[in-house]
């Protein structure tokens, strides 16, 4: 039966992606559309193409093959896929499929020109658009010609693009089909791409129109630069008229060519004001039809416009969901947390749910909400502030905001000012005390929390789990806690300000810190020095790490020459710190604990790297380095004009910064201890699941968020496909650029540092520890692929606590996220290297290898040559 290989626009919709691919799905939605009008034609479905699959000699095992290879083996891939292509289009198309398709060209007449498009099931997705991956052909003219094209598109499913662009996105191949849209030719005399959002900043009320002269495949293709204007609320804000020197028009007998425009022609706009106008409100019909921004290519003919396909923008990020239609802007908790990238629905949820603040989800990432505090002109001032000390980019980003036109208007009371930020008076005094109190009171809290957690099961556990959550916030909020984070943080913001006033000295704090007590993130680096230390003398037990792969190495380590020693010495540190991992603010990431091959590299780098002792010498170092400061910096104020005050006032800061400095790093600790145990507890449960059969794999509750994961539970019953959509999800939110501050429209705005005192072709970040250091630059995206020697500076996106036991072997920090008191900005000062945070695409723009050198004193990275 004709029917299913061949089908019309008008039958289909874009539920039928499986039957027509994302192209054929997308355009018969678009047909269906009042007052959008689509070229008409038909689409060759997947049944087609699985009936020319079966044909292709050793398909099979050629799939195989495919998927095995790397990604980055091009010539492997490329030689591969061509094999695939080619057999593809050397296969006769059958007698009944070819009828079907010449039939349906019956109809809609065969001396017409036709388009033949590519339209794959894993196409025009909302997680991936895969544009551009297969091949269109235009101006096709004749049956014979038009079944050749349907081939060679069945067979663009493997060209060299599509076939990387899959295996990056994790799609199978053997997963997608293809069909082929045929359509007849439209003959424009301007064509070009809608963006109903825009693709730059991301705002949703600002449309995007290019335009040139001709078919479209002239802008697509890079031939010409389009006219480009930026549509608001039915009107033209900008536009930008190019000189369009050539276009692609199509040929009487077939095809295209490239032909020169009149010079009188060039530098006219292909679209009037009120056109580009018109094509907006069509698209937003579109958008409204698909639920989503869309990325529309159009034509313009006779004055009319045909849509000859719409995709959604898969590369904005997308805005947190709000019940009202006030303004809102949110600011990235990751950027602060020293954590971008996504994190999965169980991760999300805890986080919120133990969380100070109040907070959204988009894009597998968190934000907060601040535009009721931007609106009041009292706490609007304070959090400028606060965040223009974490983080100029964040401040600099806010005041772009409140610079809109259209932002919320002043109210006279919009909440609290914020906790203090500092300033020219001096800090409140704390009493040093409280720190050992704190840190015993999160202690007892934690083993009450360990105690009680063992005896829950089954819903019960979720219960006890909701108080946790209460009492774990009751620690965090408690004032005491606060009053001494606060305490460090104001004392170095005070001796900053005031040591640059009276004796121009810049990040004077940083060396004042060296070595200050009581930091739990900076003993965790020293500590796995003296892990070292005890592995150091046992070549059998060193020569056995660095071949280690299995996560029970620990057991094996006992049968070796000084293995004892060595694994206590492991299993001693892992007691401490195992609950610690890259992204720890994620619960479902994989602790130290659970997969400690992760410290094996770091473990064989400190051996390699250090002598013996090293991590008491570097901590004396330090603390010496800071007191012949403090004697230096007192000495040059008591020569000033009213300098025994400023000595005075001076010293006690010096104290009460070394008393509680070190004390930031460990509500952190506190919060991740916790979740270990949550994450114990939860597994355990997810466990009996799998055991029961109602779970296939105890990590897929990762994919649920905590109610839910509590209603399966008590039901006994897990949406499988939810799991398998949230998955796809999170695979996709990788490919997210997460801003630091988003507004409610959509606008993504990552802030400048607007400098003009660095030299040309610096990168410009934050200066967050003093000194300057040059060396060979270690571009590491993943803890585990840490390879460093001794002087190397390290390039990253951002470091969280765990990334502390690098800092002991490198010579600087650099990296793309991060503020004045964030982990690594505390951890880089305490170990006395030079750190310049904040650099926005660091990890692109430094490459392995290269010799840099870090201004940590005034916040810039030269490349040297």
């Amino acid at each position: 039966m004709t029917e299913q290989y061949v089908l019309d626009l008008q039958e289909v919709d874009e539920t039928q992606v499986a039957v027509v691919g994302g192209k054929g799905a997308h355009l018969g939605g678009l047909s269906r559309i009042e007052g959008i009008r689509v070229p008409v034609g038909f689409c060759v479905t997947t049944d087609a193409f699985r009936q020319i699959m079966a044909e292709v000699p050793s398909i099979d095992e050629r799939l195989d093959r495919l998927s095995r290879s790397n990604p980055d083996d091009r010539e492997a891939i490329r030689t591969l896929s061509a094999e695939i292509r080619r057999s593809i289009e050397e296969i006769a198309l059958p007698g009944e499929l070819a009828a079907a398709v010449t039939g349906a060209l019956a109809r809609l007449g065969e001396r017409s020109a036709y388009a033949v498009r590519s339209s794959a099931t894993a196409e025009d997705l909302p997680t991936a658009s895969f544009a551009g991956q297969q091949d269109t052909y235009l101006n096709v003219v004749g049956p014979t010609e038009i079944l050749q094209h349907v081939s060679r598109c069945w067979a663009s499913l493997f060209t060299e693009r599509a076939v990387t662009y899959r295996q990056r996105n994790g799609i199978d191949h053997r997963t997608v089909h293809m069909a082929v849209v045929v359509q007849q030719m439209v003959f424009p005399e301007a064509s070009g791409i809608l963006f109903t959002a825009d693709p730059v900043t991301g705002h949703r009320k600002v449309a995007t129109v290019d335009a040139g002269f001709g078919l479209g495949e002239a802008l697509v293709s890079g031939l010409v630069n389009p006219d480009v204007f930026k549509v608001r609320d039915g009107e033209v804000v900008t536009r930008t008229i190019a000189a369009k020197q050539r276009a692609v028009e199509a040929l009487p007998a077939g095809g295209t060519r490239e032909v020169v425009i009149e010079a009188q022609r060039q530098e006219r706009p292909a679209l009037t004001d009120a056109q580009a106008v018109e094509l907006v409100r069509l698209g937003r019909r579109i958008e409204a039809h698909f639920g989503s921004p869309q990325d529309i290519e159009w034509c313009l003919v006779d004055d009319d416009f045909r849509i000859v396909q719409s995709r959604p923008i898969t590369t904005l990020f997308p805005i947190p969901e709000s019940s009202d239609q006030e303004n809102h802007v949110y600011v990235s908790v990751g950027h602060q947390q020293m954590m971008t990238d996504p994190m999965k629905p169980l991760g999300l949820s805890m986080w919120r749910l133990t969380a100070m603040a109040p907070m959204h989800e988009a894009g597998g990432r968190l934000f907060v909400d601040v535009a009721r505090r931007l609106a009041s002109p009292a706490s609007r001032a304070a959090l400028l502030d606060i965040m223009g000390r974490g983080d100029p980019l964040v401040r600099d980003a806010l005041e772009t905001v409140l610079a809109h036109d259209d932002f919320v208007p002043s109210l006279p009371d919009a909440g609290p000012g914020g906790p203090p930020t500092g300033g020219a008076s001096a800090p409140v005094e704390v009493d040093p005390a409280i720190v050992a109190e704190l840190i015993e009171r999160s202690r007892a809290s934690i083993a009450a929390l360990e105690r009680d957690i063992r005896t829950k099961t089954g819903p019960a556990l979720f219960n006890f789990l909701l108080e946790a959550f209460e009492e774990h916030k009751r620690v965090l909020g408690d004032p005491l806690n606060m009053r001494a984070i606060m305490a460090g943080m104001e004392a170095t913001w005070w001796l900053n300000d005031k040591l640059w006033e009276w004796l121009g000295e810049k990040n004077a704090a940083d060396t004042l810190t060296l070595s200050a007590p009581d930091n739990i993130t900076s003993e965790m680096g020293l500590e796995l020095l003296d892990v070292a230390d005890v592995i150091r003398p046992h070549a059998e037990v060193v020569a056995f790490l660095q071949d280690v792969e299995d996560e029970g190495f620990l057991d094996e380590l006992a049968k070796l020459a000084g293995g004892t020693e060595a694994r206590d010495a492991i299993e001693g540190y892992l007691d401490r710190y195992g609950m610690r991992c890259v992204g720890e603010i994620d619960i479902t990431r994989p602790r130290w604990r659970e997969y400690p091959t992760t410290l094996v590299p770091v473990i064989l780098d400190n051996v390699r790297n250090f002598e013996p002792g090293a991590a008491e010498r570097r901590f004396e170092q330090g603390r010496q380095k800071a007191q012949k400061k403090e004697q230096d910096v007192l000495a040059r104020l008591r020569a000033l004009p009213d300098g025994d005050r400023k000595a005075d006032e001076t010293k006690r800061m010096i104290d009460q910064v070394r008393t509680f400095i070190g004390y930031r790093e460990y509500p952190k600790y506190g919060i991740v201890t916790r979740y270990f145990l949550y994450k114990q507890a939860l597994l355990a449960e997810a466990e009996r699941l799998v055991r029961a059969d109602v779970l296939r794999d105890k990590e897929d509750v990762f994919h649920l968020t905590f109610q839910e994961f509590h209603d399966v539970v008590r039901s006994h019953q897990v949406d499988q496909r939810l799991i398998q959509q949230r998955r796809d999800a999170f695979r996709s939110y990788h490919a997210l650029t997460p801003p630091r501050v988003l507004t409610s429209d959509g606008e993504a705005v990552t802030g400048a540092y607007r400098r003009d005192d660095v030299p040309a072709g610096a990168l410009i970040g934050l200066p967050v520890s003093a000194g300057t250091i040059e060396g060979r630059a270690r571009v590491i995206l993943d803890m585990a692929d840490a390879d460093l020697a001794a002087g190397d500076i390290l390039v990253t996106p951002f470091t969280d606590p765990s990334w502390s036991p690098l800092f002991v072997s490198i010579a600087g920090l650099v990296t793309e996220v991060g503020g004045l008191m964030t982990h690594g900005a505390v951890i880089a000062r305490e170990y006395g290297l030079p750190a310049v945070v904040g650099v926005e695409q660091a990890t692109r723009l430094i490459r392995d290898g290269q010799r840099i050198r870090v201004h940590g004193t005034d916040g810039y990275i030269e490349i040297l040559p």
